[in-house]
């Protein structure tokens, strides 16, 4: 079964969805949403495709991501991995497809029956992101996550860690102890600032501490923080294969995983991440901000792990993104979720989803991309986002 043609499109708010043909008709889909990045990682996919891909057969998913990560000179990084991450998810589409079976299936079947969710909240005030918690409660969400404000000083005031706590107060007092607050960072604080906030905000018991500092390059800092909290440390959507995580399960400071499927390897390499984890009692939770394909793939690697604890979505809520996610599948049932938050493990072929191509095409290179802010402090130099 030959791989025939692929095609990358561009729709709102801001992904990159990848398709491959085949020979006799199928298709497979996979996402390459890489912010700020998205045409470097077209250009890289269409490099693979036309030097590995084109003509070869679709079965051989491990040697095409082998020959795509090794033959070059040059190895990792975001652009390149993410689109190795398309086309393997496109690629293992196809084969679920070829065998009427769900990715899983090939991947040593389910270890569960259903996959937790979590919710984003926000709001600019405590009143506001408690509102909007309880609303995602009310919804049937018992796992929330919001994200700290910004920009952040190195070394900030009093009353910005007083705001940040007069939140998560809110918060927490008004959805109550059975539910899951997890607190994301956003890699926007200093070493100083991270330690200072997971002090004052450990009492409310977050369920998880997201990307505490500016990114990989500062990863040497976790060990300290972690000596500084007994909140579970989490992070890794920055981190692009396995050797890029094998520092933070070898000293011991994260409790929790965080790769992207769209950039850290595809299915098949969160899937090697995930039992290296497992190996050092750590949990996963897939990183996913983007698309239905994306987040179809990590259900697909939910499914079968048994360290997966939960998993990121921002589907649910599409508002927020000025665009419904599910209007991109015809399958939108495959995300719903009962009134604990699970969804059901998807029991189609594939991915499990059905794309709408048409709807997909009519919406490529419609409105400008959505981008993450750039940030400055209120002296001008530059802050994390």
């Amino acid at each position: 079964m030959r791989i025939t043609n692929f095609e990358t499109f561009e729709v709102p708010p801001r992904w990159v969805f990848l398709k491959l043909e085949t020979a006799d008709g199928l298709a497979g889909w996979g996402e390459i949403s890489l912010s700020r990045q998205r045409r470097a990682a077209q250009g890289a996919v269409t490099d693979f495709m036309e030097e590995f891909i084109l003509e070869a057969s679709a079965n051989r998913i491990e040697d095409h991501w082998q020959r795509m990560f090794r033959h070059g000179r040059f190895r990792g990084g975001p652009v390149l991995m993410t689109a190795i991450s398309g086309i393997d998810m496109a690629l293992w589409d196809i084969k679920g497809q070829t065998h009427g079976l769900p990715v899983y299936e090939f991947l040593g079947g389910a270890v569960r029956d259903s996959v937790r969710l979590y919710q984003h909240v926000g709001g600019e005030t405590p009143e506001a992101v408690a509102a909007d918690a309880q609303a995602a409660v009310d919804d049937g969400f018992t796992a929330l996550k919001r994200s700290i404000h910004g920009p952040l000083r190195k070394v900030d005031r009093p009353h910005v860690i007083e705001h940040e706590r007069a939140i998560m107060k809110a918060v927490r007092e008004q959805v109550g102890s059975g539910i899951d607050i997890g607190l994301d960072f956003h890699g926007r604080a200093s070493k100083a600032m991270a330690k200072q906030l997971a002090v004052e905000l450990e009492a409310f018991r977050p369920m998880f501490y997201e990307e505490a500092v500016p990114g990989p390059e500062h990863a040497d800092n976790y060990p300290e923080l972690a000596n500084h909290t007994t909140i579970p440390i989490a992070t890794g959507e920055r981190r692009h294969s396995r050797w890029a995580f094998k520092d933070l399960l070898e000293n011991g400071s994260v409790d929790i995983l965080q790769p992207d499927l769209c950039y850290a390897g595809g299915i098949s390499e969160c899937r090697r991440i995930a039992a290296m984890a497992e190996a050092y009692d750590v949990a996963l939770a897939p990183h996913c901000p983007f698309g239905p394909i994306s987040l179809a793939a990590c259900l697909q690697l939910d499914a079968c792990t048994p360290n997966a604890i939960i998993q990121e979505q921002i589907v649910h809520g599409g508002e927020r993104q000025g665009v419904d996610p599910l209007d991109y599948v015809n399958t939108p049932e495959v995300f719903a979720y009962d009134d604990g938050g699970y969804v059901d493990l998807p029991s189609g072929s594939g991915l499990g989803i059905e794309v709408d191509e048409a709807t997909v095409r009519a919406m490529t290179a419609g409105e400008g991309a959505w981008e993450s802010a750039q940030w400055r402090a209120d002296d001008g130099t530059i802050a994390e986002w």
